[in-house]
């Protein structure tokens, strides 16, 4: 009777499965905080030279503004490529370290040597260089990330990341004025390579402590597009991709509101509002990714693709508001933020999906298909957004974003349908003597 006794107390906490042993387990490994401490401190590096290109470049070196939309464009382009070719060398362990540290390091020293310059061809092959490999480091980073957190935290871990990033895009413009205010224009983009090598320094700390397991021979290089389309993945990926070509430029939502508002409060006082505005979008991106990641966990298998769900949905009734509201700032507000709010669930969602879904052979590949379709998709959707709200009208422009956010839903719907949902957690019953 006494045993009786002990047994059937033991707490039902104690006593659980694998799954729910998993989702216990330290999630903010030391691997982890390297990974998003290199976000964040890439992202202040890079953002000042990036706050300062458009002024530097027409105003101090006197060249024209389409230099500046070439100049970008191409830089674009090339961390698109960048993206592509550096999944295909995450799939090799050994090669996935080494092209991180090689692509935050060269994306810091590059971007800080447009200081220097003294012509725009120059900021062009700085600037198009440190892109492309910036991209190049994009999948290995992801890659490293899932190496070094366990499954069952993968939302949190890559929310954790996102929201790294999204306050080191708050920090740097903010550090580039007051470095301007300092030392000038010149100087401050020198001084932004300190952030970007303390990345540098960040991401080999994170593969030190990751205590990964040695890599064996070296893999041949191969660019795995069809595997990683398969089967769920391939269902997940084409959601995301309708996602993508509706993800517009945030300049797009501040040109709109500055629009709105200028015949109301004058050009000066509209731009102010408006950047005011985008700020509110970056601030709630930050608040909303790592919760968006812990619910992402809670959920499931399905739960990337259900957090995603929610993150177009925010996009669809931002896109709808800018469509449809006039001159009211809190209108325009509510717009923002739902954008916001979007962006971080949704990419937050996205990388912990691909996490889930690919074969650990394939990951890097996975990541570099996902991010390749994030750069394309975004280029495609600024340019023929740009043209219809030239050529049509803002409304036309917004509709047609909305329109490619209700497919995203459609597909991702019917993708997290496909997907088995996890099995309930079972504690084993105690036994009676």
């Amino acid at each position: 009777m006494e045993s009786e006794t002990r047994v059937g107390s033991v707490p039902e906490a104690a006593i659980s499965t694998p799954e729910e042993s998993a989702r216990r387990r330290p999630w903010l490994t030391p691997g982890a905080g390297g990974i998003g401490s290199a976000s964040f401190l890439a992202d202040v590096g890079h953002e000042v030279p990036t706050a300062l290109m458009a002024g530097f470049v027409t105003t101090t070196l006197g060249a024209p503004a389409a230099a500046l939309g070439v100049i970008e464009g191409i830089s674009d382009g090339l961390a698109g490529a960048g993206r592509f070719v550096g999944g295909a060398l995450a799939d090799d362990r050994r090669r996935r370290r080494t092209v991180a540290v090689g692509g935050y390091t060269t994306t810091a020293v590059l971007s800080a040597l447009i200081g220097v310059t003294t012509s725009a061809v120059q900021v062009g092959v700085l600037r198009g260089s440190a892109w492309a490999a910036r991209g190049l480091r994009v999948p290995a980073r992801n890659a490293l990330l899932a190496d070094v957190v366990p499954a069952a935290a993968y939302g949190r871990a890559y929310g954790f990341e996102r929201t790294m990033d999204n306050l080191g895009a708050i920090v740097g413009p903010l550090l580039a004025l007051g470095l301007v205010s300092l030392v000038g224009v010149r100087a401050a983009m020198l001084l932004s390579v300190i952030p970007g090598l303390l990345a540098a320094v960040a991401i080999v700390y994170a593969i030190r402590q990751a205590k990964l397991p040695r890599a064996g021979e070296r893999r041949r290089l191969r660019f795995q597009v069809r595997p990683v389309l398969r089967g769920q993945l391939g269902r997940v990926l084409a959601g995301f991709t309708a996602f993508e070509v509706g993800n517009v430029a945030a300049t797009l939502l501040i040109l709109r509101a500055t629009d709105l508002l200028a015949s109301g409060h004058g050009t000066d006082a509209a731009t102010r509002i408006a950047i005011g505005l985008y700020i509110a979008y970056n601030i709630a991106a930050t608040i909303a990714s790592f919760p968006a990641g812990g619910i992402s966990d809670r959920l499931g298998r399905r739960g990337p693709l259900l957090v995603t769900v929610a993150g177009v949905t925010a996009f669809l009734s931002s896109y709808l508001l800018f469509a449809v509201s006039g001159p009211q700032v809190w209108l325009l507000g509510a717009a923002f933020v739902l954008a916001g709010l979007g962006i971080g669930c949704a990419e937050t969602a996205e990388h912990a999906a691909v996490a889930a879904f690919a074969p650990e052979e394939i990951r890097g590949s996975a990541f570099g298909l996902l991010a390749t379709v994030q750069a394309v998709g975004n280029i495609a959707a600024s340019v023929v957004a740009g043209l219809l709200y030239t050529m049509a009208s803002p409304a036309f422009a917004f509709g047609y974003l909305a329109a490619w956010m209700a497919l995203a839903l459609t597909v991702l719907l019917w993708a997290a349908w496909k997907t088995p949902g996890t099995e309930p957690v079972r504690t084993r019953q105690p036994t009676s003597l």
